[in-house]
């Protein structure tokens, strides 16, 4: 008697999903080809649409891709070492598809924002890294099914999913680069590992000018401009097509024209940009981010009128007194991080967030995954969103963030089901700016926390019980900037009579 497992197994050849497979690898080849340069202005709205659902469907194939990877993985050095990890085509064939579906929304996200990075070599990296990583899916696909087919050797296979999965990660990490910077996954890195990267070099230290011998622009306004605009406007991440890392690059601009106009302040596009109503989309900075402060535009307004010259130092200007006084208070904001400096007794300290506060950080971004982070490397200030958790956020969870309430600049609970419960918890946010509490169960009582809060510049009441009673003694909150109070009870009445009381502050109503 012959033995069942001597028995060869016939199966179907994959000749239908081999078509396929190959028709989708030409699609994606002519994808590019077909659609020629990027140009927002000829897009429809719709590109635009999908082209939003890029970073929710890219997690998809890298979730699948690496599960994938560790089965193979197992099976290569476990005992069964000639078969594949996995007889099912299904995981390979959902991870391909999200693959694909991905790489078209980054495609069309790419070309929806008329190639918002610009030339930006980042971009186009991983533009094409995506587009060759769904490639490699679908070969790899195929090499699966015809291994399973023909009972064949899995080596091919595994080596296109090894490739495959490498060539992934090089196209997330330019993902992630221009979202969160080059440096995000070695911000926090150990001494060691920075060593071996070679980025234990710290910023040098800048000796201090004399007021007369400092160019206006190199060590004036181009400090503004790195603290405020640089971060979204730069080598790898130039929103808008616009760098603002060196002053060619200011006159040059970007989609919508140069970004200044020498002689004319009122005309340059990131005046124009500042001074519109912190709820305005085109607002910049754009809302979670620290704004730039009056004294600020004040000084980049005076040099833009006075002809934005990159060379001239301050005793070449003729300086208004108010100006001067502008000047007297970025010279205390460089004084105070001229003591923070490398090479300072306290920098190891205060320069950003301490050892300490980066264990407790970490330990609650595992309990919130993606919602918990620094503001920057450089600040001990951190923001918390709630987009991924929404529904199961309440103020027993809530209570865990205790630690770093103190901390907290920016905070989204919107869609949670905390109360006022919670922001009673805020008394200790002493550094709170902005807050959302959009569609949650919170009240009139957490308007007499939330005015403790003097550095608050932000609230959003969308769609709470607040009332008209309640929202009237926010005209005691020095700071606020902006307001929400749409679908709420409070009547067109109070928010006319609130304006009186708030000229500065920008109150949303939806009436």
């Amino acid at each position: 008697m012959v033995e069942a497992e001597s028995i060869p197994i016939r199966r179907r050849r994959p000749w239908f999903l081999t078509f396929f497979g190959l028709l989708a690898v030409g699609g994606l080849v002519a994808m590019p080809v077909l659609a020629g340069k990027p140009g927002a202005e000829e897009m429809p709205d719709i590109v635009r649409f999908l082209g939003h659902f890029h970073p929710f469907l890219l997690h998809l194939p890298i979730g699948v891709f690496v599960l994938i990877l560790f089965q193979e993985l197992g099976a290569t050095f476990g005992k069964r070492r000639a078969q594949a990890g996995n007889g099912s085509l299904f995981p390979l064939f959902f991870g391909v598809a999200s693959a694909i579906l991905a790489v078209i929304a980054g495609f069309l996200l790419y070309h929806g924002d008329g190639g918002e990075y610009g030339d930006n070599p980042t971009a186009e990296r991983h533009l094409w890294g995506g587009l060759f990583f769904a490639i490699a899916a679908v070969l790899t696909f195929i090499a699966k099914a015809w291994t399973l087919a023909l009972g064949a050797n899995p080596a091919a296979y595994r080596l296109l999913l090894f490739g495959s999965v490498g060539v992934m990660g090089f196209a997330s990490h330019d993902g992630a680069s221009m979202t969160h910077g080059s440096d995000y996954l070695t911000m926090y890195a150990p001494a060691p590992i920075r060593k071996i990267l070679g980025l234990d070099g710290g910023k040098p230290t800048v000796p201090v000018k004399a007021a007369a011998d400092q160019v206006v622009y190199t060590d004036i306004v181009a400090p503004i401009l790195e603290r405020r605009c640089v971060s979204c406007h730069k080598a790898d991440k130039s929103k808008g097509k616009l760098r603002m890392d060196t002053y060619e690059l200011l006159v040059k601009g970007g989609k919508n024209g140069p970004a200044i106009e020498a002689g004319n302040a009122a005309e340059s596009n990131i005046v124009v940009r500042m001074d519109l109503p912190e709820d305005d989309d085109e607002h910049m900075p754009p809302e979670g981010k620290p704004d730039i402060e009056d004294f600020e535009v004040a000084v980049i307004k005076w040099w833009l009128d006075s002809g934005a010259d990159p060379t001239k130092k301050l005793a070449e200007f003729e300086v208004p007194s108010e100006i001067k006084q502008a000047l007297a208070k970025l010279t205390s904001v460089a004084a105070a991080g001229a003591e923070l400096a490398p090479g300072h007794p306290e920098s190891a300290k205060e320069a950003g967030p301490d050892d300490s506060l980066k264990a407790v950080v970490a330990g609650l971004s595992k309990e919130f995954p993606g919602a918990l982070t620094f503001e920057s490397q450089e600040s001990e200030l951190v923001t918390f969103t709630a987009v991924s958790l929404r529904g199961k956020l309440d103020d027993e969870t809530f209570g865990k963030l205790g630690p770093v309430l103190p901390h907290l600049a920016t905070l989204d609970l919107t869609a949670t089901k905390i109360t006022d419960k919670s922001v009673a918890a805020l008394a200790s946010a002493k550094q709170l700016r902005v807050v959302r509490l959009a569609e949650t169960g919170v009240t009139d009582a957490s308007i007499d926390t939330l005015l403790k809060l003097t550095t608050l510049e932000s609230i959003n009441f969308y769609g709470t019980k607040v009332t008209a009673a309640g929202v009237q003694k926010l005209a005691a909150m020095p700071n606020l900037k902006r307001l929400y109070l749409w679908q709420t009870t409070v009547t067109p009445d109070a928010v006319k009579a609130l304006k009186e009381k708030m000229p500065k502050c920008e109150i949303v109503s939806g009436s």
